[in-house]
């Protein structure tokens, strides 16, 4: 559904003062199932949230199964930018986040990422709230602390927020997270490569031929892995969707902008140089991080998803609004 000269005008000037109001959302509307939670434009779907468990693959460990994440996201044209359970990475399932390398009670912790090592997973526990164009969820961090077959125990208590807008023709999403360590003892971050920030997986069918990763300081898949970045830009063709108004396998761009709020902001960034197309801002690859007992952390996102090929000055205009 295209967007009228007028809103598309307004949009354009919200964008200017970072504003996500209802004015520009442009019929955004939310549905809800026993399963899922879909913001839609229209006709058009924007993003999946998945409150059941998903899945991989027949033939794959059960293991893998995971609710709590977001998968597909949309292009404006309603072209899927996501992927799902790569042969590769079971694991990565579009859209999601978790802490890799962790120390609890003076010993190595859960790994929430890796749901293979047995240690650790995230898990969708209930919905807290919906809106229009948006939800809040509670999600729950467990480590498997006496082993994979015993009650695994809830370490942090996390609530999601996710809100939607379109704005001056792109798909723009606010994604915000607050983890609470319920419990009597810290949760320890090392240092690592990778890990508790926002991870993205993008269509299996991206390779080094078309597509490729563009850093606000102008780096790509050769220079960019663990870079300081405030946004990354990420294109490639735009998979079998509701694509109506776009030839298939045109390009689309995903941005993911980093809050300079977030701790140690603008993140270090872990991206993949062979062709395929990972992402992750990773709070803790330089220095260490934790969660103490009864404490909070909150980590904030945007991203950005257009049409086509975006370029720099255009990433940057959507990083300015986000600031104010």
């Amino acid at each position: 559904m295209k967007s009228s000269p007028t809103l598309r005008l307004l949009s354009s000037i919200l964008l200017v003062f970072g504003l996500l109001p209802a004015e520009a959302k442009e019929s955004l509307s939310l549905k809800q199932t026993e399963k899922t939670i879909t913001l839609v434009r229209g006709e058009t779907s924007v993003l999946t949230y998945h409150i059941a468990e998903v899945p991989p693959p027949e033939g794959i460990d059960k293991i893998y199964n995971r609710s709590g994440f977001i998968y597909p996201m949309h292009a404006p044209s309603g072209g899927i930018v996501t992927g799902i359970h790569p042969a590769d990475h079971y694991h990565h399932i579009g859209l999601w986040h978790a802490w890799v390398n962790t120390k609890y009670d003076d010993k190595k912790g859960p790994d929430f990422w890796n749901l293979g090592r047995k240690t650790g997973r995230i898990r969708h526990a209930k919905v807290k709230e919906t809106r229009d164009a948006g939800f809040t969820v509670v999600q729950e961090h467990l480590g498997y602390l006496d082993g994979i077959k015993a009650e695994p125990t809830v370490i942090l208590n996390e609530t999601l927020s996710v809100d939607a807008a379109f704005v001056d023709e792109a798909n723009v999403i606010d994604y915000v997270m607050t983890q609470k360590n319920i419990t009597k003892k810290p949760l320890v971050f090392p240092a690592y490569r990778y890990g508790g920030g926002l991870a993205y997986r993008a269509p299996h069918s991206w390779n080094k031929k078309n597509s490729d990763y563009l850093t606000s300081e102008g780096l790509d898949r050769t220079n960019g892995h663990a870079t300081r970045a405030r946004w990354v830009a990420m294109h490639g063709p735009a998979e079998d969707g509701q694509a109506i108004e776009i030839e298939k396998g045109k390009d689309a761009t995903v941005a993911v902008l980093c809050h300079p709020k977030n701790h140690d902001a603008p993140q270090r960034i872990r991206t993949w140089d062979d062709g395929r197309i990972f992402f992750n801002y990773v709070p803790i690859q330089e220095t260490g991080w934790s969660i103490q007992p009864g404490k909070s952390i909150t980590l904030r996102y945007r991203i950005v998803i257009l049409d086509g090929k975006a370029n720099a000055k255009a990433i940057e205009t959507r990083w300015k609004a986000y600031l104010k």
